[in-house]
């Protein structure tokens, strides 16, 4: 008998040490995941679904390339000065492997050099100048690189839209998220593509920074197409969402977002309004926001 209570005595211990462990391992992952940032909503990303008629955010294109020099810092900052929604951007990889703001496949239309982007170093990109094309008054502007961008984006409290341009390899795609976690800019930064494969290593890298997929022709199954990219959204062409515009009504009704790219006729805004979509890209911001004024005016 005595040797019979030892042995429950030990038991006893045991199990209590047990069920202390695991609770403290419990605490544990509770404490991980309160601490760990949740995915951003596409409702705080990009706002409530909107209805035909009401007014789609605008997303200033190429930064504010009617002002400025497209995709340099002068643009960003006339976009951000402009207070839109949005300022949405493209960036490139050079043959480093540096990220920096260009829309083209070479740099010959918005530089005073030549060549593709792909095949010049970050060194030689930046000592292009990119803003004489544009105006005389811009002349020695650099063509700047995301961080760059990041870092004028981060104190403005304004929103991004960052166009990855052709294939990023998983390295380059996590040095990018990385630069938006760091400036804690999860939830006003979207990346997006064209490119799913990229979208895919976007995900991998972070579940919370957020993804559009971006389509110039719509898939038969719009929705699955998101749900697979793990988008909030689409960035579509006017043309297709006019040739399909009953997607509009089947994204939102998966929480999903449709941007119009690149509009800047009235014609065009009156279009996609009447749709319901929820953003418009257009080279003319100022004049987008005076119409959607007007528009409402009129009601």
């Amino acid at each position: 008998m005595p040797h019979s209570a030892v042995s429950d005595r030990a038991r006893d211990r045991t199990h209590a040490l047990f069920i202390v462990c695991v609770l403290a391992a419990a605490g544990m992952v509770i404490a991980v995941l309160a601490a760990a940032p949740s995915r951003v909503s596409a409702r705080e990303l990009l706002g409530d679904p909107r209805t035909p008629g009401d007014a789609a955010f605008i997303a200033s294109h190429r930064g504010g390339a009617a002002t400025a020099p497209e995709n340099t810092l002068p643009a960003i900052a006339a976009a951000l000065a402009g207070g839109f929604d949005y300022v949405e951007v493209d960036v490139a990889l050079t043959f480093d492997r540096h990220p920096v703001l260009m829309h083209d496949a070479t740099v010959d239309r918005t530089t005073d050099g030549h060549g593709r982007i792909a095949e010049l170093t970050l060194a030689e990109v930046r000592a292009l100048d990119a803003g004489s094309w544009f105006d005389p008054r811009y002349a020695g502007t650099r063509v700047p690189t995301l961080e760059e961008f990041l870092d004028a984006l981060a104190p403005s409290g304004g929103r991004a839209i960052v166009e990855l341009k052709g294939e990023w390899d998983a390295a380059a795609v996590g040095s990018a998220v990385a630069g938006v976690t760091a400036r804690d800019l999860e939830d006003r930064v979207a990346l997006a593509s064209f490119d799913a494969r990229t979208l895919a290593l976007a995900a991998a890298a972070s579940d919370v920074v957020s993804r559009l997929l971006i389509l110039k022709h719509v898939p038969t199954d719009v929705v699955s197409a998101v749900a697979e990219a793990g988008a909030r959204g689409v960035v579509v062409s006017r043309k297709a969402v006019l040739a399909r515009p009953e997607i509009v009504d089947q994204l939102h009704a998966a929480d999903a977002r449709v941007v119009v790219y690149t509009l800047n006729r009235d014609a065009h805004w009156d279009a996609v309004t009447a749709l319901g979509v929820d953003g418009i890209v257009t080279d003319d911001p100022h004049t987008l926001s005076e119409w959607q004024r007007a528009y409402a005016g009129s009601d």
